[in-house]
């Protein structure tokens, strides 16, 4: 079942100012999207893609004192947060970079010049009064829900996000969470910054906080920066008038002499975050923070990337067949089908894929593109999506007709990078596309997955699971 959030106006009685009296606290109220994901959906995507950002960026550790002042400032601020209550966590990017950003599902991450540039708690509560507000809204799965009726291929390009992301530490530091390729939904518009100060407003103020921190800072990073001039302000647009529309909202509150600004914390962790250099974007991109060079913000070596485990990918000589409804196909018994977001299914051995991406496997998607096209126009259409939103990603030869049972297809070649880490360096990846006609703008993609190295082994296996396709 899914649920959308409802928020409800309140009446509360209270103090204000040392007087008696009643208030109609007219609560921000945002209309429900629509949402094609369930709570535990948009849970499960969340953690996903935190798995890539724990990749691709340098996080502070666990132990970090600005890390632990961080979590429990989120902590505060979670518990006025309406609605569903999803499994928040906060977690500080060492990036010179001013930028904050919310995952699906709760995962929220702040970097570390963000911190450097607040002047007060209150304001540094307010970026994340506001992330917060995103999640309690679910405006990054509203987005995803969104950009699946509107996009020709964006359930595919989210597949391949899945598969080319661990090479695009790059892209994570040049254009900011909400350009990775794939993760365009964690870009909000303006209307939904609107909503999500509005809602900050009232976590603000529940928390008691003075509200009108979280425009002040948005204001200050403008003035410094310019409109553009910093990731924070590109990721999270300004609907205009911020200062404004939240001034009209704290004014339906009851009014409060008490409001916390700063606290002796937050001047302590304010200096030790001054102290110390963040990563630059080009420093985030070279990846010089996974080498065992000191940290330069800590003077401590970086910690070694882990090599990936082995996957036993070899097929068993006995298959077994996946009906789909409107397909099937045979896989070896030893290999495991799971269903993905929407209608796609991932075939793989034990291993072979995981919240890291997919290293060795097949991905399966129906795509609909709601009008007549042909099999010669969306083939090269897929391909220049996925090259485009997957830098590194390329098309290797001519795609080629070839027939799947008794439908038309085209198939293809590209080469990419594996989840697979060695020598703290992902493998090289190899990967075939198959794109079969259904007819009437209706196709079936087929990606067959593997490590270069293990395309020549695998490659009868994933011949006689395409041969074995069947349309209904």
């Amino acid at each position: 079942m899914r649920r959308h959030l409802v928020l409800v106006v309140t009446l509360v009685v209270g103090l204000a100012n040392g007087l008696g009296g009643t208030f109609a606290v007219a609560r921000f109220t945002p209309q429900p999207c629509k949402n094609a994901y369930s709570q535990e959906q948009e849970i499960a995507e969340g953690q996903k893609v935190k798995a890539e950002v724990y990749k691709a960026m340098p996080l502070l550790p666990a132990s970090s004192p600005i890390t632990k002042y961080v979590q429990q400032l989120g902590a505060k601020l979670v518990a006025q947060a309406p609605g569903y209550k999803w499994p928040y966590e906060f977690q500080v990017i060492n990036s010179a970079d001013i930028n904050a950003f919310a995952l699906p599902g709760g995962p929220i991450f702040v970097n570390l010049a963000t911190v450097q540039a607040a002047e007060t708690e209150a304001q540094l509560a307010g970026v994340l009064a506001h992330e917060i507000s995103h999640v309690v809204q679910r405006h990054a799965t509203c987005n995803a829900t969104k950009q699946q009726q509107q996009s020709l291929f964006w359930g595919l390009g989210q597949i391949a996000a899945g598969i080319f992301l661990p090479g695009n530490a790059g892209t994570l530091a040049q254009t900011g969470i909400g350009a990775v390729a794939g993760l365009g939904y964690l870009r909000m518009s303006r209307d939904a910054e609107k909503q999500a100060d509005l809602m900050g407003t009232d976590i603000l103020y529940d928390a008691n906080y003075d509200p009108r921190a979280m425009p002040q800072f948005f204001e200050i990073i403008q003035a410094k920066y310019g409109q553009g001039g910093t990731q924070l302000l590109s990721d999270h647009p300004n609907p205009g008038n911020r200062v404004g529309y939240v001034q009209d909202e704290i004014e339906t509150l009851p009014p409060k002499t008490n409001y916390v600004k700063t606290t002796p914390q937050f001047k302590a962790i304010h200096q030790q975050a001054l102290a110390m250099r963040p990563y630059t974007a080009e420093e985030v991109k070279s990846g010089v923070w996974k080498s065992k060079s000191p940290n330069p913000s800590t003077g401590q070596a970086a910690p070694v990337v882990p090599a990936s485990p082995p996957v036993d990918f070899h097929p068993s000589a006995n298959w077994k067949t996946l009906e789909a409804g409107d397909y099937s196909i045979a896989y070896p018994d030893n290999w495991q089908a799971r269903n993905g977001e929407g209608a796609g299914v991932t075939i793989a051995p034990a291993g072979g894929a995981s919240g890291q991406g997919i290293s060795h496997g097949v991905l399966i998607e129906p795509i609909a593109t709601g009008q007549r096209m042909s099999l010669s126009d969306a083939m090269p259409r897929l391909v220049e999506q996925i090259t485009q939103q997957n830098p590194g990603t390329t098309q290797t030869g001519n795609a080629v007709d070839i027939n799947v049972g008794d439908r038309r297809a085209k198939s293809v070649e590209l080469t990419g990078k594996s989840p697979i880490v060695r020598n703290g360096a992902p493998v090289a990846e190899r990967d075939w596309l198959v794109l079969v006609e259904r007819g009437d703008g209706v196709f079936t993609s087929m990606i067959f997955i593997c490590p270069a190295e293990d395309s020549q082994a695998l490659r009868q296996t994933y011949q006689q699971m395409l041969g074995s396709f069947r349309a209904n």
